[in-house]
């Protein structure tokens, strides 16, 4: 019997895998606990990346060449990095990253030339702080207990498109200064002498046409239009078009009901009636004309303030043979450049800054550049008394809340529209007319959809740091508006090609409110 058993146990097979399992059991451990910990290691990984990618995103979005815009890029990179738990896989919060600026990236070979210079910053690399995988599997079998150190990088830019503005740019007038705040709260109420700029010298205070490509017509009209005529346009890609382009002051004088014989059909009187390019409900200015009948032109006293003369296209509105039916008054408003007083003119638009109207080099500030920017001493009585009367300052003043020697030009236009009878026409001698509604078409007031006329938003470039030169393609560091002082035209002591502005502030959208992005949508890409 026991012969019997002995002899049945050694041809027995059964459990005669157990050796060969227990033998492999580390093998399958290790190459389970691989597996295992590479995926916590992958997503660690995947982690680490993501935050690099958010970062440099976030960080990008600030890069507006603004002098903070380094600080603000820092901040925003390092907050959304080291206040996000889920991207590290252990749930501890990851270190703070490392970021480095440039002003040129190139994607190909993944180099740039860096910056420390906030103004000049594009892009921004974000390196995320080192981390190691500590391994749940692999150490059971003494093999792997950590990972090496794991990082990740990544490189952004900002897009940014250009929308719904007209195409005029200026060199900012503060580039270089300290602090570069343009327009400061002093700069507010100022008048400011736009020269055109050009050729390899653009400085400080110049301005020029931002191209949009389709050359000069094209800016002419987009410069014209009641709205936008231009889809949205790849920021990036922009180029200047310098100089004071022919016929485009014609452009600008649309808004003044002045209708020039270098207009395109779009904007013409005879082709369309001028709907498409419509002036200002308020259109009060220096130059005269001589046959129009004039109009009561009467305000109704809701802040609409338009005058019954509206819609007139008849030849008196044409220019004959190219000829200006707007001309000077018999006596101009021109100060002596020694007492600072004019005689008494026969019809005042909005003045310039005395010192300008001077229009002597040096007068407002010293050098040519300052002298660009005046000092906000415009001749309000002066021109209270032509236009209106002497008590009319002080209740023009209370109106704006301001005092009469703090309202400015673009407080006043504010008023005449929203006061009954303040958009009077004025007779300025036998047969003269000085007219403050339209006549020569119908004027359009401001909605929350059309920016007022005489208001224009214009691009502000740090023209030295871009090496703007002739048509450069330029990076708009911010929108600002202006008020239309006066019709672009050949004065006295002006020229031609000069553009007279008020400046009143960071650009709003219509109708109020903040608008940077209104006017240029901005968009973070990653490039690495």
């Amino acid at each position: 019997m026991r012969a019997r058993f002995l002899a049945q146990l050694i041809r027995s097979q059964d459990a005669a895998v157990a050796p060969t399992v227990a033998i492999s059991l580390f093998g399958l451990i290790a190459v389970g606990g691989i597996a295992f910990d590479y995926a916590r290691l992958a997503a660690m990984d995947s982690e680490l990346q993501s935050a690099a990618d958010q970062a440099a995103l976030a960080a990008a979005t600030q890069l507006d060449g603004a002098s903070d815009s380094i600080t603000r890029a820092t901040t925003a990179a390092r907050n959304l990095v080291t206040n996000n738990s889920r991207f590290a896989s252990d749930q501890s919060a990851i270190g703070v990253p490392t970021l480095v600026f440039f002003k040129a990236y190139d994607q190909s070979t993944d180099t740039g030339t860096t910056t420390s210079t906030a103004p000049e910053a594009k892009y921004v690399q974000v390196t995320v702080s080192p981390r190691t995988a500590v391994y749940a599997l692999t150490p059971i079998v003494n093999l792997l207990h950590r990972s090496d150190s794991v990082s990740a990088q990544a490189v952004a830019g900002l897009g940014a498109a250009i929308c719904k503005v007209p195409p005029l740019m200026i060199c900012n007038p503060r580039e270089g200064a300290s602090p570069d705040d343009f327009p400061s709260s002093s700069d507010v109420g100022k008048g400011l002498k736009l020269e055109a700029g050009g050729g390899q010298t653009w400085t400080p205070g110049n301005y020029g046409y931002l191209d949009f490509g389709s050359g000069a017509n094209a800016v002419e009209q987009a410069l014209a239009a009641n709205s936008d005529v231009e889809n949205c346009v790849n920021a990036q890609t922009v180029q200047t078009k310098p100089g004071n382009t022919a016929s485009v002051p014609d452009a600008i004088n649309t808004r003044f009901d002045i209708y020039g014989s270098g207009l395109t059909n779009y904007c013409s009187v005879s082709s369309n009636g001028t709907s498409n390019c419509s002036p200002a409900l308020n259109v009060r200015k220096d130059v005269i004309h001589t046959t129009i009948t004039a109009g009561n032109g009467n305000g109704n006293g809701n802040g609409n303030g338009n005058g019954n003369g509206g819609g007139n296209s008849g030849p008196n509105c044409a220019f004959a043979n190219g000829v200006n039916p707007w001309i000077l008054p018999p006596t101009q408003y021109l100060p002596d450049p020694v007492s600072r007083t004019s005689a008494t003119p026969t019809n005042m638009g909005m003045p310039r800054d005395i010192c300008h109207a001077v229009s002597t080099d040096g007068d407002c500030g010293g050098a040519t550049v300052k002298d660009r920017f005046g000092d906000g001493n415009w001749d309000r009585s002066l021109y209270f008394s032509v236009t209106h009367s002497a008590a009319d300052l002080s209740a023009a003043a209370s109106w704006a809340g301001k005092t009469t020697s703090t309202l400015t030009r673009y407080d006043v236009y504010k008023w005449e529209l929203a006061t009954v009878g303040k958009l009077n026409d004025l007779t300025a001698g036998a047969g003269y007319y000085a007219y403050s509604a339209p006549k020569c078409a119908t004027g359009i007031d401001e909605s929350t959809t059309q920016k007022d006329r005489r208001v224009l938003t214009v691009a502000v470039v740090d023209c030295q740091a871009g090496q703007v030169k002739g048509s450069s393609p330029v990076k708009v560091k911010k929108w600002v508006d202006m008020f239309l002082v006066e019709p672009s035209l050949n004065r006295p002591r002006t020229g031609q090609d000069q553009i007279y502005v008020e400046i009143i502030g960071d650009a709003t959208k219509p109708g109020g409110g903040n608008s940077y992005q209104y006017y240029s949508r901005n968009k973070p890409y990653l490039i690495k």
